[in-house]
């Protein structure tokens, strides 16, 4: 069949779709010619069609491109890139290579693909990914909209597509588990849990197999195609499957009032160091797309990953903001956490600016202002962020408070000053407090379960001798090392893990939860499951009947924390009482008397909002033995009620402030390492 072929144009970039066919353009400023292959199918060993873009009328300033009457969306394509191959002069140029579109918004992936073949000499079309062509308006999103949701009325859920229902005991059908319809599916467990975000872990398209000694890669941090959903996690097969399935499980967590945050990764690519395969970057301008060494044949390596985006080049720069308005436009997605996000703060050399361009213009964009931008505010090269992250809109990974929160809970010395900071929002680092996104636990590391359960990492499984992961996690087995029968340590894991919640939702900021935290999940001491797509780091369903009374001792604290609108402000407390304005007041075991010292292990204050009626009392026992706490006096018609105690059994360690417990006072015996929460009633 002979194709009817125009000049096309040179905007916009990618493959385009029009009603008489398709205009593709792609960047490439020193290659010698280009070509464009069209295929049936995912394994085709070879296209149906090859187009040659001749330089004279393909041709635009750097942009080739070409009109294709006859094709629409679910075209599959890809490009060979001729030109020379210099690394000395970051030139990288290899024409018998198939080449995934930049601009891609569908990728598929054969059962045949290999990676090894875009790394070795010679033809590799039967074993590449190839992109497919997306008409981006045959959707019906059925008036959806982002909720654009203050970051103060938020809880995040940071999840991993894949993991989340992948297990059998997910009880979905084989085809949905690990899917966007999967997710769909369990959409009443994430409202029943009450989180108002879903965090994905990257669903960017990403290379599977890269990663050591043939193991999978799990997490997605390794991207290739930066707007194209990861087509494994749909269980619609098609070429346009994974686009529209995930634009569904968009639609249908809207509905449920569930915001969807991207895990971006616009750091590095899966094409990895100077040996790398050649996928698409590579290919098509190695020059503009990524940083280089002092020796140029080499890629600089801020990312520990092999090679470094040149996010400040005028090319990648534009590259990350289209992409950015595609899936905010076109996906509907309500924000996104930015992974190695100092990265995005190097220039061409690698330098950190004082001011990159790139995190300005996100800043600042009209089509992001409503979205949330959240940094990881540090890379792999050393350059550390936290506090000091540019601009006024972006919220933060509060690293800080991770490791304070750790510290303080198992008992360390000199943690009560900075604890008081991270439970007020972090002042010392932000501007406001909705700038501090509070975790506990996160993919990276250890389980919440394992935080308590295990001082050394474990991640023999990962093949790589124990060497990869943190080594400093600031956790403690609370007396043996892994599993146990013994009782005693098996309570206070269960106390210490439920003080870790207390305290991260009764601090101000936005608080953000690992998935499977709320049930005990375990990686068995693994900190580092990046290459463990099996059952070590998916959500095991059957921990939600095993630990039903922490997932409803989770659920109240959820409950709780968005139903008081002291904890719902977007300006840092007053310190000290004030009858017109949010504030909190610092005590210790006794009134008025915080002990800030080196050998404190305990604080207590009162959080209060003269408006809306809220009156709390927090008491924080890190100490090994029992404390006495004073209780604030109340107004005679008013009294205290118990709604948290960490160290009694359920259902009375979290109780609802309509079935609390009254308290009587003038104190309150806090158990040995314990929360105790009390609320001001009439």
């Amino acid at each position: 069949m002979l194709l009817d072929v125009l000049p096309g144009q040179s905007f916009p970039l990618g493959a385009t779709v029009y009603p008489w066919g398709v205009n593709f353009c792609v960047f490439s400023k020193n290659c010698a010619r280009v070509e464009l292959l069209l295929f049936d199918g995912a394994d085709d060993a070879a296209p149906r069609h090859v187009i040659p873009l001749d330089p004279q009328t393909n041709r635009t300033f750097y942009y080739w491109h070409v009109f294709v009457r006859g094709i629409g969306a679910g075209q599959l394509y890809g490009y060979r890139v001729h030109g020379p191959h210099i690394p000395e002069e970051m030139l990288r140029f290899d024409g018998a290579k198939l080449l995934l579109d930049p601009y891609a918004r569908g990728i598929v992936m054969g059962d045949s693909y290999r990676r090894e073949a875009a790394r070795q000499p010679g033809d590799n079309c039967a074993h590449a990914m190839k992109s497919v062509v997306v008409d981006l308006h045959a959707y019906d999103w059925e008036g959806d909209m982002p909720l654009c949701r203050p970051y103060a009325e938020t809880v995040i859920y940071e999840m991993h597509v894949g993991g989340f229902t992948r297990h059998p005991s997910s009880g979905l059908p084989a085809e949905q588990r690990g899917t966007y319809a999967g997710v769909i599916e369990k959409i009443p467990y994430l409202r029943e849990l009450g989180v108002t975000a879903v965090e994905l872990l990257p669903v960017q398209h990403f290379d599977p197999q890269d990663a050591p000694r043939g193991l999978p890669n799990y997490w997605g941090y390794s991207p290739i195609g930066f707007f194209a959903p990861h087509s494994a996690y749909s269980a619609d097969r098609h070429p346009l499957g994974p686009v529209n399935e995930f634009r569904d499980m968009v639609k249908a967590l809207h509905r449920a009032g569930i915001e969807v945050i991207l895990d971006v990764v616009f750091n590095h690519t899966s094409e990895g160091d100077h040996t790398g395969p050649t996928q698409s970057f590579r290919g098509f301008e190695s020059r503009a797309y990524y940083i280089h060494d002092k020796d140029p044949t080499r890629y600089a390596n801020y990312t520990g990953t092999g090679n470094t985006l040149n996010t400040n080049q005028s090319i990648v720069r534009r590259l990350i903001m289209d992409c950015l308005h595609h899936w905010v436009a076109q996906m509907h997605v309500d924000g996104f956490r930015f992974d190695l996000a100092s990265v995005l703060a190097r220039d061409e050399w690698g330098e950190p600016l004082e001011s990159p361009p790139i995190l300005w213009e996100i800043e600042s964009d009209p089509v992001l202002a409503g979205t949330k931008i959240i940094a990881e505010a540090w890379d792999a090269a050393g350059l550390y962020q936290v506090g000091t992250f540019i601009g006024h809109r972006w919220a933060e990974w509060n690293g800080q408070y991770r490791d304070t929160v750790r510290r303080f809970v198992k008992s360390d010395r000199d943690t009560v000053p900075a604890l008081a900071a991270r439970l007020l929002g972090s002042p010392d680092l932000y501007v406001l407090p909705d700038r501090s996104v509070n975790f506990i636990t996160s993919h990276d590391g250890f389980t919440l379960n394992d935080l308590v359960s295990y001082n050394q990492k474990h991640n023999a499984a990962n093949r790589e001798g124990n060497r990869d992961g943190a080594d400093h996690n600031d956790s403690w087995n609370c007396g043996v090392e892994g599993p146990t029968l013994d009782p005693e340590i098996a309570a206070l894991r269960l106390r210490q893990i439920k003080n870790f919640f207390t305290v991260l939702f009764f601090s101000q900021g936005t608080p953000m939860i690992l998935m499977g935290d709320e049930v005990r999940h375990t990686q068995r001491g693994n900190n580092n499951v990046y290459c463990q797509d099996n059952e070590l780091a998916w959500f095991d369903w059957r921990d939600v009947e095993r630990h039903a009374d922490l997932l409803r001792f989770v659920q109240g604290l959820i409950a709780l924390n968005q139903s008081l609108p002291v904890f719902r402000q977007d300006t840092y407390l007053t310190i000290g009482a004030d009858a017109d304005r949010p504030h909190l007041i610092w005590h210790g075991v006794k009134r008025h008397a915080p002990d800030w010292g080196r050998d404190s292990h305990a604080l207590a204050f009162e959080l209060r909002h003269p408006q809306a009626g809220d009156h709390l009392y927090v008491m924080l026992n890190a100490y090994w033995e029992p404390l006495t706490f004073e209780i604030p006096p109340l107004a005679e018609d008013a009294h205290w009620v118990r709604v948290v105690d960490t160290t009694l059994a359920a259902p009375h360690d979290f109780t609802p402030p309509e079935e609390a417990a009254r308290i009587p006072g003038p104190h309150y015996r806090a158990g040995a390492r314990s929360s105790v929460v009390l609320l001001a009633r009439q």
